[in-house]
């Protein structure tokens, strides 16, 4: 089976709903993390991010296969990759895949896994860190847990993730 960590984040139009359309668009939910704010960064001028985490399971995705879906989920929001770290109506990156218990590791043209930046970056590790408190994440080749990850990463940066009283809805249920 494989699995997939994927960050989802938008700051333009109803972000909320860009969020839940991506989780829609997704089979095997296991887990939605909460929704946070997050302001941008990155040097263009923009407004804040909303934020989460979704782990999804589907026996019929490889690594490459989970880039196709995410993709599709952008271009269905109309996503339009005008500046780097610039303003989107949604992003979704992997940023991790599992083959049964085993992270995935990859490094081509179009994919990197684990995702490259994951680890310095609290809008993605504290949502992680909410739906799966023992995570671990592969860095410089060696397993870290999320928890340590975070802890490393500046203060004011950790507090500016900030959660929000939205939740996403999976199926009929609502993920926390």
């Amino acid at each position: 089976m494989t699995s997939a960590v994927l960050s989802i984040g938008s700051n333009l139009g109803d972000r909320l709903a860009r969020l839940q359309s991506a989780v829609d668009g997704l089979d095997g939910v296991v887990a939605v993390s909460p929704v946070y704010e997050t302001d941008a960064w990155g040097g263009v001028e923009q407004g804040p991010f909303l934020n989460a985490v979704v782990i999804a399971d589907d026996p019929g995705l490889h690594p490459h296969g989970w880039l196709r879906r995410a993709q599709e989920i952008e271009d269905a929001a109309h996503r339009v990759r005008d500046h780097r770290w610039g303003p989107r109506t949604l992003d979704v990156d992997i940023v991790a895949c599992r083959d049964s218990a085993d992270e995935v590791t990859v490094a081509d043209a179009v994919l990197t896994l684990p995702h490259p930046y994951a680890h310095v970056r609290a809008f993605v590790l504290v949502p992680w860190l909410a739906v799966d408190p023992d995570a671990t994440l592969t860095v410089a080749g060696r397993a870290r847990s999320v928890a340590g990850l975070l802890d490393a990463i500046d203060p004011a940066e950790r507090a500016g993730v900030r959660m929000t009283r939205s939740v996403l809805q999976t199926g009929n249920e609502l993920a926390r």
